[in-house]
């Protein structure tokens, strides 16, 4: 017998709450100026420069360099600084669009600094807002869709209730990492689009294994309820849930430490996403599937009371 004995579901009050305030939080900040999420170089557009250093450089040198010259441009200090080209000798760098004169100022910066050429600027474009707007609805399109063909996996494989249960938990586990970007202002970009396709097929592996569980000691144990079957089921996987969760936070805790600024931008995502999809499986998901079947037996037991009113 399983030693654990932790009441999910007699306090799934309490999590359905802190779920309800983290994404009301995050509806606040969403509307409260600076209205809207903060949307990176690659969704709102912006200004993109390719600079020839001709010598190994450290990223953190040259946004220390721009980040200056770009908030007294437009307010803000979003720059996105990687290393291209074979040898690693190139920079990229992005930021919000700004004018002629400002570009120019970010390159005399970096060529001061680095005692370059002019024909050290390689490249500078401008990214249209155009493009973006057509990123941000594929970028939704690709989550809805996997979202949609995840419900219909579910339901085949376990019920409706169930298929409802792990969308809601999806759905959750989005409206969370949406929020806490909004909250912090942390720029979205395609990497956190990536991001978020990676944690749903993560979460819902998670979910998957403990409807197993749940479907498994439901046959086992016809004498318990089904409230007591989650809790039970939810106690025995809890430490593979959360053992599995730790391993991969680990791993990519370390490339968010040591990565580059484009893995970072990855990684950041992923993490908030293993915790909140690690929690909405087990606090989330499997309460609700317990809490539509109570309401579906409730409506069962009051039709058979009509039906037997009736016939007398």
């Amino acid at each position: 017998m399983n030693k654990r004995n932790i009441d999910f579901i007699g306090k799934r009050k309490i999590f359905f709450i802190i779920s309800g305030l983290i994404i009301l939080a995050g509806l606040i900040a969403y509307i409260l100026p600076p209205t809207g999420l903060n949307y990176d170089l690659d969704f709102q557009g912006g200004t993109a420069l390719r600079i020839n250093i001709g010598q190994d450089f450290s990223d953190e040198d040259i946004q220390a360099v721009v980040k200056p010259i770009v908030k007294e441009a437009i307010g803000k200090e979003n720059v996105t600084v990687q290393k291209t080209g074979d040898n690693k000798t190139e920079v990229y760098i992005r930021t919000y669009e700004v004018d002629t004169e400002t570009r120019d100022k970010i390159f005399e910066a970096v060529r001061d600094k680095y005692s370059l050429e002019q024909e050290a600027l390689l490249e500078s474009t401008n990214v249209s807002a155009t493009a973006s707007a057509k990123l941000i609805t594929d970028a939704f399109k690709a989550i809805g869709l996997a979202v949609i063909f995840m419900l219909i996996y579910i339901v085949i494989r376990f019920n409706v209730r169930s298929g409802i249960s792990a969308v809601l938990a999806l759905i959750h586990d989005i409206l969370v990492m949406l929020s806490v970007y909004s909250i912090f202002r942390i720029p979205v970009n395609t990497s956190f689009v990536a991001a978020v396709l990676t944690i749903v097929g993560y979460s819902i592996n998670d979910t998957i294994v403990i409807f197993d569980r749940i479907r498994e000691n439901a046959k086992k144990e016809r004498r318990l309820g089904f409230s007591e079957v989650v809790n039970m089921s939810l106690n025995q996987t809890i430490a593979r849930t959360v053992n599995t969760s730790l391993t991969t936070l680990f791993t990519i805790l370390t490339l968010y430490i040591l990565g580059v600024a484009s893995i970072k931008e990855f990684a950041l995502p992923i993490i908030i996403g293993i915790i909140v999809g690690t929690y909405s499986s087990m606090c989330i998901a499997s309460p609700i599937w317990a809490l539509l079947r109570e309401k579906t037996g409730k409506k069962n037991a009051k039709s058979k009371q009509l039906k037997t009113k009736k016939a007398y």
